[in-house]
């Protein structure tokens, strides 16, 4: 019985070093052709990357709008005879977006905004249409129809706002050519200054608006320099200037932005975003009849001011993110010096985040507008417009 029990426990024995050895060998051979794969197809045959590639997006914002002033409609024109519209359903945008990156380096980018199409389209629906070629962090090159830049708001799309909308004073700069959509050429880069990293952007525009050439062989040049001063607390710091010619005569355009992220614990966070501009309103010297001018062009000078604070508290749940509330604060005046009518504005606002970067949110609050003087017939009268916005990206 001993001598049975000793030949089986020594079959055993060789039993289990023949499968550790075979087990050993097995896992060495996965190893070596492991290695062997990585060499044949990754280094010695690599995968040759296929273009064009293309990435189509998207925004949706759809709104109901109301204005509780009486006489005023939705877009701010008082009616001194009581007509007018004054509560609608609005299709803000509606922007399909391509991107197609043709070679390493070079892409091209087309934006449209379809929700235009209720309107007279005419120089409209367009939106970007560049290319853009990177040579380095340090510099990139773009032609074509895109936002220059200009201040802080020219780094944002429409759909990471933390207001409603834009700023009034956005809107009278892209009239004057500065902000939104031009045609034209542009540097862009970033630099490390110490330790402090800065980026740039250089601009030459026809400055007239999207979707049209030049009218009068006079272009805008603008720039703008901004600085990383705390990394920690996403402080940021920029200055914006430029100079331009219209119709032969000089005008400019200058001004200064800041920015702020802090964080108060895990769920809460502060941020607050502010710019201050000035410039020649030469849009509306021009488009006024001659007798009925005040001065001279560079009597024409428009003042703004806005900040922008905001605080948000995380949720994390899969299909609601975050309750953010934000207020901004502005201040514009058109004509600062020969015809000064002041207009402040308040928009307080709720905003619901349902998917992460505001994918999709709801966003409700009321956009306050008060004149130094109302008047009349005319948008520089008092309002009350509350709103209500859906938001969807894909």
């Amino acid at each position: 019985m001993n001598n049975l029990f000793r030949s089986i426990q020594r079959k055993g024995i060789a039993l289990g070093i023949l499968c550790c050895s075979v087990s050993l060998f097995a896992q060495e051979k996965i190893v070596t052709d492991t290695i062997q794969v990585f060499e044949e197809k990754i280094i010695l045959n690599p995968v040759e990357t296929t273009y064009p590639k293309f990435k189509v997006g998207g925004v949706f914002q759809g709104r109901y709008l109301n204005n509780f002033k009486n006489g005023v409609d939705i877009d701010g024109l008082h009616h001194s005879d009581g007509e007018g519209t004054s509560n609608s359903f609005d299709l803000k945008r509606m922007r399909v977006s391509l991107n197609a990156t043709v070679m390493e380096n070079l892409e091209v980018v087309a934006l449209v905004n379809l929700a235009d199409f209720k309107q007279d389209p005419k120089h409209k629906v367009l939106e970007n249409a560049y290319a853009k070629y990177t040579f380095s962090r340090y510099l990139q090159v773009q032609i074509g129809q895109f936002r220059p830049l200009f201040g802080l708001e020219e780094t944002y799309p429409a759909d990471v706002l933390k207001s409603i909308d834009y700023s009034n004073s956005y809107y009278l700069y892209s009239s004057n050519g500065w902000t939104s959509f031009q045609v034209g050429a542009a540097l862009t880069g970033s630099v490390d200054l110490g330790k402090v990293p800065m980026s740039y952007g250089l601009s030459v525009t026809n400055g007239n608006g999207r979707n049209k050439t030049d009218s009068d062989n006079g272009k805008h040049y603008s720039s703008r320099l901004l600085f990383s001063l705390d990394k920690e607390h996403e402080l940021n710091v920029g200055v914006s200037g430029g100079v331009g010619e219209v119709q032969k005569e000089t005008i400019y355009a200058v001004g200064l932005e800041v920015s702020a992220k802090l964080p108060i614990n895990d769920r809460w966070c502060f941020d607050f975003q502010s710019e201050a501009k000035q410039g020649t309103n030469h849009n509306l010297y021009y488009s006024t009849a001659p007798e009925m001018r005040f001065g001279e062009l560079n009597d024409y000078v428009m003042k703004s001011f806005y900040i922008l604070p905001n605080i948000r508290y995380e949720i994390g749940k899969k299909h609601f993110e975050a309750v953010e509330f934000a207020c901004r604060y502005e201040y514009l005046d058109e004509n600062s010096k020969v015809n000064s009518n002041g207009r402040q504005t308040w928009v307080p606002m709720l905003s619901l985040e349902f998917l992460k970067n505001y994918a999709a949110r709801i966003q409700v609050g009321m956009q306050i507008d008060n004149f130094k003087q109302s008047v009349k017939d005319s948008k520089a009268y008092n309002s009350n417009l509350a709103f209500i916005q859906f938001q969807c990206r894909f």
